[in-house]
C-alpha cells in the first residue's frame, strides 16, 4: 500500500540543487528546531519550580513559544517545505492498539 502524501506545491522560491548558503526554508528550519529545544527546556524548569508568580510567567512564555511553533510550521506547510505522510487505517489501528495496552500501567487505568 502506497503512502499518500499530504504537501501544498513548493513556491518555486528554493533552488532545485541545494548548495552551502542558507536559504529562508534552512533559516525557518533551524528557528522551529530552536523553538523545539525551548519548550524541552521550560517544561523541565516549569515541573521542578515551586514560586507560584515564577511559574505563571514561564507558563505564559512556554504557551508563547508553543504558537510560534504552530505558526512557523504552518509557514513551513505553506509554502510547500514541510510534508507528512497520511496514515492509512491499518497505521492508525496498529497505533490505537500500541497506546491502548499501556493504560494497564496507569493507577486508575
Amino acid at each position: 500500500m502506497t503512502k499518500v502524501e499530504i504537501a501544498m506545491p513548493q513556491t518555486g522560491q528554493l533552488p532545485q540543487v541545494k548548495g552551502p548558503e542558507i536559504n529562508d526554508r534552512d533559516l525557518i528550519n533551524d528557528i522551529l528546531a530552536y523553538e523545539k529545544y525551548l519548550t524541552n527546556g521550560y517544561n523541565t524548569g516549569l515541573n521542578e519550580m515551586q514560586m507560584p508568580r515564577l511559574h505563571d510567567s514561564i507558563q505564559t512564555i512556554l504557551n508563547n513559544v508553543h504558537k510560534s511553533q504552530v505558526e512557523l510550521f504552518d509557514l513551513m506547510f505553506q509554502k510547500g517545505w514541510y510534508k507528512m505522510k497520511a496514515a492509512c487505517d491499518q497505521d492508525k489501528q496498529q497505533a490505537y492498539q500500541q497506546f491502548s495496552g499501556y493504560k494497564t500501567q496507569f493507577p486508575n487505568g
